[in-house]
């Protein structure tokens, strides 16, 4: 089997390096790539919001499967121009990717679904929006309806704020989703859909804030740890029933079947699981954490779930034990990153087959490694307890310099004391 794989962050490093594992693939292709994934496999450039240049590469390429990482090309089409040409892709269409395209929709399907959710209202101007915050009161909950690289959601405690990022969105001309604070902690589980079958994944928890004890603005993701040793067993086989499942049949009811990854956003509420958010592709940093652990070969997995085969894959094989992944983020991240910075030390790390170090944000300049984005690398660690596997994670951290940097400290920090 021959992949090509679309994106350039540490998700699609972590893909890649699954995907080599498989017996079965015998090339990946990555566009474009970064540094990191350029050791492992050939890197090409791409526009990744040209669907049509996607297609004429898995065209040129001549692969049997595309595996498209970030949802800037899902929204764009990419999975409707490979359709149009015959060619495997693991990633939904843009009807059925308006899941996180539009958390409006999202809202509209899960209602018509009856999955659990917070109670919301759509806003189109300020005075919507002022009702709207003052009905459902503090902590305020507002999202921009749109695409916002996990940047668009404001939770805070000071309706001023508020109110003042619903305008940003109006200004715009776009609209914001208002809605109840859900209480609980949160849980990130992938369901991979072949249109009709959904397999849930092993559940992880990632840290959106920049800062420790989730202050300051929200990120892409800072960290994120699996399986998580507080979670009621049950959890994955209710929310495959309650929520993955009926998503997955009212998408193929309305005509539009998703193709791809489920990627529901939990709230483990005192109410009751309720859905944060859907999104369409898989998350980061969750991602290295769960298909780093994934022993079923990966190529095979997604390659079924393309060709709507995926009952074939209802049982999955795990690396037994934790994983734990630390952000290392540029200076000025999330805001403005600092970039060309030189990147140091990675090579300590080389020896040790617990420890990876995917990469994100970096590319070479002039024969060394430097910052290329906001995000820069993803230390994941493993271990037969999650507590040894962030002590693991963190000294890897502290081999690598990268000058102004910044990551969290508190990456499953609570969670140690809950391991059994």
């Amino acid at each position: 089997m021959k992949c090509l794989v679309v994106g350039s962050g540490a998700r699609e490093h972590v893909i890649t390096g699954a995907l080599l594992r498989d017996p079965e693939v015998e090339s990946v292709v990555v566009a474009p790539g970064n540094a990191g994934i350029a050791e492992l496999v050939k890197c090409v450039p791409l526009d990744v919001s040209d669907p049509v240049a996607i297609g004429d590469l898995a065209t040129q390429l001549d692969v049997d499967l595309v595996v498209i990482g970030p949802e800037i090309p899902l929204m764009a089409g990419a999975a409707n121009a490979l359709a149009d040409r015959g060619i495997a892709c693991f990633g939904p269409t843009r009807e059925a990717a308006l899941i996180e395209g539009s958390k409006a929709f999202c809202k509209e399907v899960m209602a018509e679904a009856g999955i659990p959710t917070a109670m919301a209202r759509v806003c189109t101007n300020a005075a919507q929006a002022q009702d709207a915050l003052d009905t459902f009161g503090a902590p305020y909950v507002v999202k921009d309806d749109g695409l916002a690289a996990g940047k668009g959601v404001v939770v805070t405690a000071d309706r001023g704020e508020a109110l003042a990022h619903a305008e940003t969105c109006f200004e715009v001309g776009g609209t914001v989703v208002i809605e109840e604070f859900l209480d609980g902690p949160e849980v990130s589980l992938f369901g991979i859909s072949d249109g009709t079958t959904v397999v849930a994944l092993q559940p992880a928890q990632d840290f959106k804030r920049v800062g420790d004890n989730d202050e300051g603005p929200n990120t892409g993701g800072m960290g994120a740890y699996s399986p998580l040793p507080w979670l009621d067993e049950g959890v994955v086989s209710e929310v495959t029933e309650r929520v993955l499942q009926p998503m997955a049949d009212a998408m193929k009811n309305r005509g539009t079947p998703f193709v791809g990854v489920l990627y529901a956003g939990l709230a483990m509420t005192t109410r009751g699981i309720r859905v944060i958010e859907f999104n369409a592709r898989f998350g980061d940093p969750e991602t290295q954490v769960v298909l780093s652990r994934l022993l079923t070969p990966l190529g095979q997995f997604l390659y079924s779930a393309a060709t709507e085969q995926l009952a074939d894959f209802a049982q999955l094989r795990w690396e037994q034990g934790f994983a734990v992944n630390v952000v290392i983020a540029a200076e000025g991240y999330p805001v403005k990153p600092v970039l060309g910075v030189p990147i140091l030390g990675l090579e300590m790390l080389e020896a040790d087959p617990d420890l990876s170090v995917f990469h994100a944000g970096t590319t070479m300049n002039e024969g060394k490694l430097v910052t290329f984005g906001g995000r820069v690398l993803s230390v994941t660690a493993h271990a037969p307890t999650l507590a040894l596997a962030r002590e693991r994670a963190y000294e890897g951290v502290a081999e690598i310099e990268v000058s102004g940097s910044h990551f969290r400290r508190d990456i499953a920090l609570s969670a140690c004391s809950t391991e059994a």
